[in-house]
């Protein structure tokens, strides 16, 4: 039970309200409950696992007094650490990806915290990475320590001992399924790891995003690295897999578009009331979609996990929902671009020459190309870009293109209109890729495309 007055503010986590889901939902047999996770202090449901990620630091000494909490982390996580650093006299260094709405780098710095944004189409492993850059700064920084939500056992410990007890006790022990985005793992696994000791039979749906690797690990047991690419989604789905991921708790993953999310986040808001974020966004999007496994009269919980604020630039913003073209249009799209295109997207592996992407350039006929590390795209190479490479230095021609590339092109969804396309096709973004989910291929739309495209 909450107080009625709190020491402060970390005695305001937890507690959040479960609420009916009425109008989305409004036709189909079963009940639709959501955990809104934005009255907690930080808007978020990581406010649970930060502080208790902090407590047991303290207790075993990793965490001491006037120390700095360095974590990598999507904007949430670090909200609740720097709360909690508040109040309890710790500094934050948090780095994040460059795909992070800019409403969340301006909270954690509201509260304090050094940000370092570190770009997001790099492996984890690689020096830039927000993962690397975090590990790095531990050992430069004297008497700091890093939380690693990720890894760290307490993240999911936190749910086991307060989401859980409080989903079971606010159905009175009815849930029959769990539906939750899947980022760290700690959610849903600490929940379900309670829920299923109250009752086995309680199913739990993991929802993950295309460009994620869980789903396929889950039902196949390989890391397929073809899976990964940058997706627009936020909260959810990892390139690697953190430890706090029980898949032997997870019943089964659902995976959700970009634009799905997109639209749903939107939906929430405006059918519901509810002014969530973009995960909430893509639970309620695979719990539609799974709404053929649920039998009439269950109760089915999905958790919001957190604000809509954070995301004001990006899915409340009508412009960034038509350059990304999630705005459904009349007229050509990626897909009729894609429909005429023979075979999957020929690209080039980073450890190859500068020479060895020339040659495959001309042999293709190509002004630009994707570049990609074990099958994962993480960069690119222009015309252009390559010719002042070559006249400013001949000897580059040797060197690996990893030297020399541009940034990965971005990727857009298969229902883009032509307009929104010709719009993210310019002087330094010269291409746009295309996934097509059902035939597991991926295009490439170049401005050659769209003039072939308009002048047939």
């Amino acid at each position: 039970m909450r107080k009625k007055i709190c020491d402060n503010i970390l005695e305001a986590i937890g507690y959040t309200p479960l609420v009916k889901i009425n109008n989305i939902t409004k036709d189909m047999p079963f009940t639709v409950l959501a955990k809104v996770e934005t009255f907690n202090p930080g808007n978020s449901i990581k406010d649970r696992m930060a502080i208790k990620m902090i407590e047991d630091a303290e207790k075993d000494g990793r965490l001491k007094p006037g120390g700095t909490i360095i974590e990598g982390t999507s904007g949430n996580t670090g909200m609740g650490l720097a709360i909690a650093a508040v109040i309890k006299g710790y500094k934050c260094i948090f780095t994040s990806t460059d795909k992070q709405s800019k409403e969340k780098f301006d909270a954690l710095r509201a509260f304090g915290a050094d940000v370092i944004v570190c770009p997001t189409n790099v492996e984890p492993e690689d020096a830039r990475s927000y993962y690397s850059v975090s590990s790095r700064l531990i050992n430069e920084v004297p008497n700091s320590w890093k939380p690693n939500q990720y890894d760290n056992p307490s993240n999911a410990q936190a749910h086991y001992e307060t989401t859980g007890p409080e989903l079971w006790e606010q159905t009175d022990g009815k849930i029959d399924h769990l539906v939750v985005g899947v980022g760290t793992g700690g959610t849903i696994c600490g929940t379900a790891k309670y829920l299923k000791e109250k009752n086995s039979n309680i199913k739990v749906w993991g929802i993950d995003t295309y460009g994620s690797v869980f789903k396929k690990y889950k039902e196949t047991g390989v890391f397929d690295k073809n899976e990964i690419y940058p997706y627009i989604t936020e909260g959810i789905g990892e390139d690697f897999l953190p430890q706090n991921v029980n898949f032997d708790l997870i019943d089964a993953f659902e995976k959700v578009t970009d634009k799905d999310a997109a639209l749903m986040t939107r939906e929430i808001a405006r059918k519901e009331g509810i002014f969530v974020g973009n995960s909430a966004g893509s639970a309620m999007a695979g719990l539609l979609q799974l709404k053929d496994k649920f039998k009439p009269g269950d109760v089915v919980v999905v958790i919001f996990h957190d604000h809509g604020t954070r995301y004001l630039g990006k899915m409340f913003n009508d412009e960034w929902m038509r350059e990304k073209g999630f705005f459904d249009k009349k007229g050509l799209t990626a897909k009729d671009l894609v429909s005429a295109q023979k075979g999957k997207l020929i690209a080039i592996d980073v450890k190859e020459t500068v020479e060895a992407a020339v040659k495959l350039m001309l042999a293709n006929d190509f002004s630009q190309i994707a570049v990609t590390n074990d099958k994962r795209v993480v960069g690119s190479l222009s015309e252009k870009h390559l010719y002042a490479q070559v006249v400013k230095n001949p000897d580059v021609k040797s060197q690996p293109i990893e030297k020399i590339m541009q940034p990965a092109f971005p990727f857009v969804d298969i229902s883009a209109p032509i307009d929104s396309l010709s719009q993210m096709i310019t002087g330094d973004n010269t291409a746009v890729l295309v996934r097509d989910f059902k035939t597991d291929e991926t295009f490439i739309i170049t401005r050659h495309d769209i003039i072939n495209a308009l002048t047939k």
